[in-house]
């Protein structure tokens, strides 16, 4: 009995292993139009052609809400070329009864420097002792563009083939995502999103993202649907960023997350470089 309730508890939360990154979640996840980090593999991959640098990211969160039934990692890779970036990417989630896993692989391209477009293949298993396991492959798409030199606008749409498990149907979720991100001052960023699951209601996302000084991000969150407040920090060194995430859930109380970026090649803050090297003022 206590298996199986864990059980039900891994694919009730399965949704949110969805949306890796700590600074992603310290946003709730509002960044679907900002998107400027690796992690953007999982979120929306249009963003990854932001990037003109090579970059590695590592998330792990190995205890959500003090079960380690719940752990869950991911790790991206990606790499900018002339005609457009390459990224790959994994993920595992659970526990030996139950455990997710999934590969991913993404092309992101940039167009004058103010659209962008991008998708990603996944194949994503799941396996239950005693159950079985199966697979499943499916297209995520992304775009993002800059309507001004501060104003973005995003959108991805996850599992568009609607592909799932087993012989139910939406047992991978179908999820549509829209939002806006604006750049209030140079350092500070706003973000809002909408996103949609096929199967439940919409969820209105915020989130603010303040780099205080140099080497220190400060940032806060909250969504609606389910009720979520984040707040996180980020520690930017060299070619490291040290990210750190907490938020509540109304069930289950408060949780964190930890992340760890490495970008070869970028020489300033990923704000800084990023508006350089689009040639935005």
């Amino acid at each position: 009995m206590k298996y199986l309730s864990l059980i039900l508890l891994c694919t009730s939360l399965s949704l949110a292993q969805f949306n890796p990154g700590a600074k992603q979640i310290s946003l709730a996840n509002s960044d679907v139009a900002l998107s400027n980090d690796v992690f953007a593999l999982f979120n929306n991959p249009a963003g990854l052609s932001q990037l003109n640098w090579r970059e590695v990211g590592i998330y792990y969160s190995p205890a959500p809400f003090g079960l380690t039934e719940l752990a869950n990692g991911y790790i991206a890779f990606n790499e900018p070329f002339s005609f457009g970036s390459l990224s790959v990417g994994g993920m595992t989630y659970g526990f030996e009864i139950y455990r997710e896993s999934k590969i991913s692989a993404a092309y992101a391209y940039n167009y004058q420097n103010r659209f962008f477009v991008g998708a990603s293949i996944n194949f994503h298993t799941v396996s239950i002792q005693n159950y079985g396991n199966d697979n499943a492959f499916y297209l995520n798409i992304g775009g993002l563009a800059y309507l001004t030199d501060n104003f973005r606008v995003g959108f991805s749409f996850h599992n568009i083939n609607r592909a799932s498990f087993g012989n139910e149907d939406d047992q991978i979720p179908v999820i549509l995502n829209s939002g806006i991100s604006y750049d209030l001052i140079p350092t500070l960023t706003l973000n809002a999103a909408i996103e949609k699951d096929i199967k439940q209601k919409a969820s209105f996302m915020f989130g603010v993202d303040y780099d205080l000084i140099e080497y220190l991000s400060l940032r806060s969150g909250f969504s609606n649907e389910p009720s979520r407040f984040s707040a996180g920090i980020g520690i930017n060194y060299s070619l490291i960023s040290l990210d750190y995430a907490m938020f509540t859930h109304s069930d289950l109380g408060l949780t964190h997350q930890v992340g760890l970026i490495i970008s070869f090649g970028r020489d300033g803050s990923r704000k800084e470089v990023i508006r350089n090297h689009l040639e935005i003022k």
